[in-house]
């Protein structure tokens, strides 16, 4: 293990970025599913967030997913697992895992993006 060093700044946030050609895909999933609006345009790179709230910064260093899961490529916090869920699946995007209560006092499922990537939708239980 490391010694702690003193720092002299502050991160403020970490942010998944994931390569497409295909901008408008992110904006169907992330901004019409997950209601995430664009924060950041530059036209080549789109952002999405929730302008009114702070939202944490986290990063996650896995061996591996939970309850024998692959390791998610990002993972999305809701207030409500089953209205995530309906919206996922009236978006036609196919579960891969869940709904499940899991031992640690989440409920999850995951789900692709357009992109191919693993996101791991979960809500405290």
């Amino acid at each position: 293990m490391r010694a702690k060093t003193k720092k002299s700044f502050t991160v403020k946030r970490i942010v998944a970025n994931i390569h497409t050609e295909d901008l408008a895909s992110a904006r169907g999933f992330y901004g019409s599913v997950f209601g995430l609006e664009p924060i950041m345009d530059l036209g080549w790179i789109v952002t999405y967030g929730l302008q009114h709230k702070k939202m944490g910064v986290q990063v996650s260093i896995a061996t591996q997913g939970g309850s024998g899961t692959p390791i998610p490529d990002i993972s999305i916090e809701v207030d409500d697992i089953d209205a995530a869920l309906k919206g996922v699946r009236k978006a036609g995007f196919p579960i891969e895992y869940g709904p499940v209560d899991e031992p640690w006092g989440v409920r999850r499922f995951y789900v692709r993006d357009p992109f191919g990537k693993l996101v791991n939708v979960l809500a405290q239980s």
